[in-house]
């Protein structure tokens, strides 16, 4: 079983009591960790595709000289 670690609130306090446990017990703390994961399924979303023309509007303004040489660059041309 591989064990994927997801830092969140109280992780590190269950590992802790996870490791004071005796091994029949640990055993059985992962059994029930398992039920619960099938118990509360992970959220899976889905991405959705941007549709054409969603980001209209979104730039205001682009200036006139948008592709005129850059002053910072004149040494390299």
């Amino acid at each position: 079983m591989n064990i994927v670690q997801i830092p969140s609130p109280g992780t590190a306090e269950v590992q802790q009591k996870l490791h004071l446990l005796p091994l029949p017990a640990r055993s059985e703390a992962l059994d029930f960790i398992d039920f619960l994961l099938k118990k509360y399924p992970a959220q899976v979303t889905t991405k959705t595709k941007p549709k054409a023309g969603c980001m209209r509007g979104a730039f205001v303004r682009m200036s006139d000289d948008f592709n005129a040489p850059l002053d910072d660059f004149k040494e390299y041309q």
